[in-house]
């Protein structure tokens, strides 16, 4: 029981880092953390493992590993299997691609929301082409020049004003 508390744990804490759809900013920028009384049972017993060190984490550790819990807690068991899938996933990954994953969703992270919207919205679009229009689309941006490919960026963000 104790392995899966701590590979639950570590799930949280992977798509935490992978981006998944669940991340919500909680809005508190004070620094404070969160005492361990303050957890609710649910979160207590998901983070149980943290328990003896709780307070020597730091106060942003603490509030992700909680909203983290929360989140958990609040997920179906479909998604929850889901989770668990995408995570295992995750961990078969080399440390190389996960470094890079992990550079390219802070840089994500720090685009204008209208940047990221517009970058959801052609993923959206790339993910309804039938899988050969993928796969073609996929060669020839790999084959593309870096000057092709800053072209084809600009053509598009020109076509979105």
């Amino acid at each position: 029981m104790n392995r899966l508390r701590r590979n639950l744990v570590l799930m949280l804490v992977g798509t935490t880092l992978a981006g998944t759809s669940f991340a919500q900013n909680t809005g508190q920028t004070d620094g404070a953390g969160v005492a361990w009384n303050e957890l609710k049972p649910e979160q207590q017993k998901l983070l149980k493992n943290f328990e003896q060190r709780w307070g020597e984490l730091p106060p942003e550790r603490q509030r992700k590993l909680s909203d983290g819990a929360s989140r958990w807690n609040e997920l179906t068991p479909e998604q929850r299997q889901q989770t668990r899938a995408r995570f295992n996933e995750w961990q078969k990954l080399p440390e190389e691609r996960r470094a890079r994953i992990r550079k390219r969703y802070g840089e994500f992270r720090s685009l204008p929301p209208e940047e990221k919207q517009r970058l959801r919205k052609n993923y959206k679009r790339f993910q309804q082409l039938n899988p050969e229009q993928r796969k073609r689309l996929r060669e020839m941006w790999r084959n593309a020049t870096p000057e092709q490919r800053q072209r084809v960026q600009q053509r598009l963000r020109e076509r979105k004003q």
